[in-house]
């Protein structure tokens, strides 16, 4: 009886995911490539690329900024104090393209986030006259049409802050394995049509493509507001949606591709700095670990205990045997879908315990972080 208990909850709670993940995917307005506007009907843009040690993503970055079919853009590359090439790239970049200007950021002041600093130094310097701004990583690569697409989405729906998900390419097996389980992961916890409802609390944002117009912006205090937060692209959006500003995510796969990792050296620590503050702090971090681990190895196990039982003469595990392998063969499916989804080997998706439980020792570290208080991302330590 007792397996046959189990297997039905199994059954239940694997609808339940699948269906919520289904919603997630569906929540999001897919923004498609548009037009470029007239010249005289464009407002200008100034688009900001934060760099620190990006000389393998910087010239890729401008470049596809270069190519944009947009008439009023103006591009603000602000080095923050890197020790590689990307001072030297961006000023051979600049001497190409008339419309790139360089900024080296000062010292950083205590207190203060390296990625907001610069992001902050970068705005201030942005022409009087210029209504919107444009935040952008330097790991993204821009549609020629991404600009516009976006700039056209939020005046349509009348977004003062337009935050784009791009699409993922994924090279690594340690991005590979990680990244869509993931992925998944947020659809499972997260409720965006109830969070981003005008009238929640609570914000979704990414800082790898804000979109955002300056008198937005400054009412809210810019990044300076948020100048000591680990997640300052969701506390910024927030700290907007508390002014009463409209604050959306949309999905930019169709415009903009990011690959934001290479392999476990830049993957963990990459995660482990923010996941804490995604997933709602400490407590929620390691009970999300926990029921995704056991969760995922219960697609495994449970079939195997009840085929056992079954092969021993068990008719309970018999019984049960058909809800756990309905439910397992969902789960299984679903990650397969994932990893077609990703243009990754299939095989990938029958490797999704695994994902999970790595996921779950990234938030382990994330939790120790927070633990002692510090946070160490690209040769900085953070209290």
């Amino acid at each position: 009886m007792v397996l046959i208990l189990l297997s039905s909850l199994w059954l239940v709670v694997v609808v339940w995911l699948i269906r919520r993940a289904a919603a997630q995917n569906g929540a999001l307005i897919r923004v498609a490539p548009r037009s470029a506007p007239a010249a005289g009907g464009a407002p200008a843009v100034a688009v900001i690329v934060p760099a620190r040690d990006e000389a393998a993503n910087i010239e890729p970055c401008l470049r596809s900024l270069m190519l944009q079919h947009y008439p009023a853009l103006e591009i603000l590359a602000i080095d923050d104090a890197s020790s590689d090439a990307t001072p030297e790239i961006l000023e051979r970049l600049a001497a190409e393209d008339a419309r790139i200007r360089v900024l080296s950021a000062p010292a950083l002041p205590p207190g203060w986030k390296g990625k907001v600093h610069a992001c902050w130094v970068a705005a201030q310097a942005v022409r009087a006259e210029v209504p919107w701004l444009c935040f952008l990583d330097a790991d993204m690569r821009a549609h020629p049409l991404a600009i516009a697409s976006a700039v056209s989405a939020a005046l349509e729906g009348g977004i003062d802050l337009l935050t784009l998900a791009p699409r993922h390419e994924l090279g690594s097996f340690a991005e590979r394995l990680i990244l869509p389980c993931g992925l998944y992961l947020l659809g499972f916890t997260q409720d965006l049509r109830r969070v981003q409802a005008p009238d929640s609390t609570q914000v979704v944002a990414t800082g790898q493509f804000i979109l955002v117009t300056r008198r937005a912006y400054a009412d809210a205090g810019g990044h300076a507001a948020v100048s000591g937060e680990i997640c300052e692209d969701v506390e910024l959006a927030r700290a907007l949606k508390r002014r009463g500003h409209r604050v959306l995510m949309q999905d930019g796969s169709d415009i903009l591709s990011t690959r934001m990792y290479t392999g476990w050296g830049t993957l963990w620590p990459g995660i482990a700095k923010n996941l804490t503050d995604m997933l709602g702090g400490r407590t929620r971090t390691l009970m999300t670990a926990a029921v995704a681990v056991a969760l995922s190895w219960a697609a495994v196990l449970l079939p195997l205990a009840d085929g056992l039982g079954c092969a021993a003469g068990q008719r309970d595990a018999c019984w049960a045997l058909a809800p756990a392998l309905t439910a397992s063969a969902a789960a299984f499916g679903l990650h397969l879908a994932g990893a077609v989804h990703f243009g990754i080997p299939f095989w990938y998706g029958l490797l999704f315990p695994l994902g999970y439980s790595a996921g779950a020792l990234i938030a382990l570290d994330s939790v120790r972080w927070r633990l002692r208080r510090r946070v160490a991302w690209k040769g900085r330590v953070y209290q």
